[in-house]
């Protein structure tokens, strides 16, 4: 296992970024609760795959592999890197642009990382779920891990969406929210495995961890039931609903 120093090292920019960022977490009072982080290789390539309900999933999910002195390089879509304070940040840290014009040129850049021993991080939904269910997973994180010989890792994260969220606003402050991450064993796809169909386990698998969390969580607050989804009580859009939503979002902001 790297020490702290070999990180800083190996990696000048993420490794203080992190370090700032937990100090960020703490200033806000979030509240981690991370099981299953002892199923985070020490070393070697594994493709994380998270379910999406916020837009600092990236931030909390790269928490749980911490503990085995690891650093997840993420797949990000390409218009954050155009960005002049976060562009200049994810190059450093070696995170990987995805651009929908080239996306043969992201799975590439994501392979290379893979075969260089690297965890990489893939949001397999592609987009926040509106509804804060599981959306339909796309198959390119399974056929890199098939493509390499890496594992995959199943992560669910819950609570995130109540500090930011498509279409609602931000809560920066000290919010104290609680967040909830599992990391689930690693699943192994085989050469002759049917990308579909471990899709589906995957999908499945993240899934069931997920409603273990929300089983877990703590009560939230009347005001918040738009954070939450009508299976559960909330307000927040049905899938079917969401994906209207979604492909309204498409047209206007392609």
């Amino acid at each position: 296992m790297a020490s702290f120093w070999q990180m800083l090292r190996h990696d000048p920019v993420y490794t203080p970024v992190v370090e700032a960022f937990k100090g960020i977490f703490a200033l806000q009072g979030l509240r981690f609760r991370i099981t299953g982080e002892h199923n985070v290789p020490e070393s070697g390539p594994a493709v994380m795959m998270i379910n999406h309900t916020g837009y600092f999933d990236f931030t909390y999910a790269g928490l749980a592999a911490l503990p085995s002195r690891r650093l997840v390089r993420f797949m990000a879509k390409e218009s954050v890197f155009r960005h002049p304070v976060s562009g200049p940040l994810l190059r450093g840290m070696r995170h990987i642009s995805v651009d929908r014009a080239a996306g043969a040129a992201s799975y590439g850049h994501a392979l290379e990382a893979l075969r260089a021993g690297e965890i990489v991080g893939v949001f397999p939904e592609a987009t926040i779920s509106m509804s804060f269910e599981p959306k339909a997973f796309k198959t390119g994180g399974v056929r890199m891990a098939q493509a390499t010989g890496a594992p995959i890792l199943p992560v669910a994260i819950w609570g995130s969406q109540r500090v930011w969220t498509k279409g609602h606003p931000k809560r920066l402050g000290r919010t104290r929210v609680p967040i909830g991450i599992t990391v689930g064993e690693p699943i192994p796809v085989g050469p002759d495995d049917d990308i579909a169909e471990v899709t589906a386990r995957v999908r499945e698998t993240i899934t069931r961890m997920l409603h273990a969390l929300q089983d877990a969580y703590p009560p939230v607050p009347e005001a918040e039931r738009h954070l939450m989804p009508v299976r559960l009580g909330g307000t927040a859009p049905t899938p079917e609903e969401a994906a209207v939503l979604e492909a309204r979002r498409r047209i206007h902001h392609p």
